[in-house]
């Protein structure tokens, strides 16, 4: 089946957002552009900028009598549909609220068991479907006329609940009492972090897994459902089990074709009008060792173009091949109309970890800029084979840290850096791909990014792309398994580092970042900047600018530290305002930037850190831009329950 005429004109409508000031969907549509016409707050007047409303969501009450703070991140974007904002809690209670005022209307809590032992605490948002004939799209918040509207939420135990946009009640005939059991058949290990997708009669969800705990966790399988009823249409599995697949033969050995995860556990993009969904899928498991995988594993780390009404697959592109490094790709795919000599054509825009970024055909998969393999280095793991190649794009140049040495080595204080070069000194280090090792390889980028799930943004009138990025590199050590105890009581630092089980292989990883952590709080021990605010040209893939975000040491201690950026999560906006909105550094400040220099024009000292996207819509003739500052349990940030509405009085 294909979107009817109504549908498409519908989305399209949904998607002139830009234009009239709206924001429908988690990233203003649906393709996640995240760049808003409005220009009512602007370069000039962007100081003036005071708060309209603050909300407080109660969230930090739902925590009592567990350990979930500090898991817990409040990563929600609202959406706004009519002059009511959706939005979701990291305990994934939907809350609407009037978009003038902030007074709450109503709250749905799915009653999530958060003394389970969840991967993550977050939910990024929820999805709108408008209903035929009638729903909040079309007036206040109540229905004028046919069916209401639906708002749906994946949930952290695996359900895909669909609610009354206007009372928040659970819609009866879907599913059942109004949820589908996405964990029925698959595996009690599906989560749900990222909101759902809606494309005609259809809502699409992914899926998030905690990768690292064993080989066998379930196949990231994206199962599209009827709006309606919570009928299954279609699902499609990342990891290739028909033996007549091309990719079948790109997993090799006994129990390649049982490996887990692949999963699309970010947002996914949909070109209604193609008929198109744009996947972006992550490792297979476990994300370090791949001995039990050999191969490139197609699909896997891979952007896949899927035929939205039916999941068959149209094309894809891999961006790592047999990934050793957890470089899932966790920003949203944007898709853009590049102006390629006088023509325009439909790109899909792929940021990933490395820091490289992939402009891809729409239609064909096929690089609208230069694309080289390039030999990386040889796994030293008994039973991997690292692949010999890895592909990097020529332009937009890869962004970020694209290697390590002793050179980069830092610290405050001489003692500090010459620790930092003694440790740098003590690993492997031959670049961006080079694979773990026992003695501890140095990922430069890490894991956290380059580009991670805070995505990019893109200004269509100038052709730009911006995004925030992670410049931090991690350090991966593997153990024999039955070594572990031992190394952990010889080396005081693998002791305090990360571990991922890795069940099923004959690996324990330790994963830790080349990072001191003391009194004085975290020092980090390679070169600044740790995180930017960078501006590319997608006309010719040149960067425009590149400015630090944020501060992470005390700029009362350290003078030049609000010169050394931040660790980041939380991605930016774009206005025809000729502003860059964004939080996502671990100082809590929300700023606004100049889109055109880099330059800071408006700063705010937000109650709690802000590591989420914040968006903006036009009501009553005024326009107001909005964050959730929640902060991160696993950062440290500030935490809260605040959504804040900003505007000119």
């Amino acid at each position: 089946m294909r979107c009817s005429l109504f549908f498409l004109s519908l989305l399209a409508m949904l998607s002139a957002g830009a234009q009239d000031g709206s924001w429908a969907y988690y990233g203003q549509d649906a393709g996640g552009r995240r760049y808003s016409a409005l220009k009512q707050i602007n370069d000039h007047n962007v100081a003036g900028l005071k708060v309209a409303w603050t909300y407080r969501t109660g969230e930090l009450a739902t925590y009592e009598g567990t350990h979930a703070l500090a898991k817990a991140a409040f990563e929600s974007t609202p959406i706004l549909i009519g002059r009511t904002l959706y939005l979701s809690t990291p305990s994934d209670r939907v809350i609407a609220v009037d978009a003038a005022t902030g007074q709450q209307r109503w709250v749905y809590d799915p009653k999530v068991n958060l003394h389970d032992d969840h991967s993550e605490i977050t939910s990024r948002g929820v999805a709108y479907w408008p209903a035929k004939g009638g729903g909040p799209l079309f007036g206040n918040g109540s229905v004028t006329n046919g069916e209401p509207g639906r708002i749906f939420i994946g949930t952290l135990d695996g359900r895909l609940i669909a609610l009354d946009a206007t009372t928040g009640k659970p819609a009866a005939d879907f599913g059942k009492d109004g949820a589908v059991d996405l964990r029925a058949g698959v595996g009690d290990d599906i989560a749900e972090t990222s909101p759902p997708v809606v494309t005609g009669d259809l809502v699409i969800v992914g899926s998030s897994l905690g990768d690292n705990y064993r080989f066998d966790y379930p196949q990231g399988v994206v199962r599209a459902y009827n709006v309606r009823t919570g009928k299954l249409v279609w699902s499609w599995n990342p990891i290739p089990t028909d033996p007549a697949d091309s990719a079948y033969a790109s997993w090799q050995g006994p129990k390649a074709h049982q490996s887990g995860a692949a999963n699309a556990w970010s947002i996914l993009s949909v070109d209604a009008a193609r008929d198109l969904l744009f996947v972006p899928t992550t490792s297979p498991s476990p994300d370090y060792y791949g001995g039990e995988r050999k191969g490139s594993n197609l699909y896997a780390n891979s952007i896949v173009a899927l035929r939205a009404s039916t999941g068959k697959r149209i094309w894809s592109f891999q961006v790592v091949h047999h990934d050793l490094w957890d470089f899932d790709i966790a920003a949203q795919p944007m898709l853009v109309d590049i102006d390629r000599g006088g023509k325009k054509i439909g790109a899909v825009v792929v940021g990933t970890k490395m820091g490289h970024i992939f402009v891809l055909d729409r239609e064909t998969g096929q690089s609208l800029f230069p694309v080289e393999e390039r030999p990386v280095p040889a796994s030293t793991v008994k039973g991997e084979e690292a692949w010999p190649t890895q592909p990097f794009p020529v332009l937009p140049a890869p962004l970020g840290i694209q290697g390590l040495s002793v050179a980069d080595a830092w610290g405050p204080t001489e003692e500090d850096a010459a620790e930092a070069r003694r440790r740098i000194t003590s690993y492997r280090s031959q670049g961006p791909f080079t694979p773990p090792s026992p003695e501890g390889s140095i990922m430069a980028p890490g894991n956290v990014g380059g580009i991670n799930w805070s995505g990019m943004c893109y200004d269509p009138v100038n052709d730009w792309l911006i995004t925030n990025i992670n410049l931090i590199p991690a350090v991966i050590r593997m153990l024999p398994r039955d070594s572990v105890d031992i190394v952990e009581r010889a080396d005081a630092s693998v002791m305090r580092a990360e571990t991922g089980r890795q069940l099923g292989t004959p690996y324990v990883m330790k994963r830790d970042y080349l990072i001191k952590v003391d009194m004085r709080g975290i020092v980090m021990q390679v070169k600044p900047p740790w995180g930017t605010l960078v501006a590319i040209d997608l006309h010719d893939g040149s960067k425009k600018w590149e400015v630090p975000l944020g501060h992470m040491m005390d700029p009362a201690r350290y003078p030049d530290a609000d010169k050394w950026g931040s660790i980041n999560f939380g991605g930016a906006i774009v206005t025809a305002g000729d502003l860059i909105f964004v939080a996502a550094s671990m100082d809590g400040h929300f700023r606004a930037f100049d889109r055109r220099t880099g330059k800071v024009l408006w700063d705010y000292a937000l109650p709690a850190a802000g590591q989420a996207t914040p968006m903006t819509y036009s009501l009553d003739g005024k326009q107001y831009v909005v964050i959730a500052a929640g902060g991160h349990g696993k950062l440290r940030t500030r935490q809260g329950d605040y959504v804040i509405a900003f505007a000119i009085k």
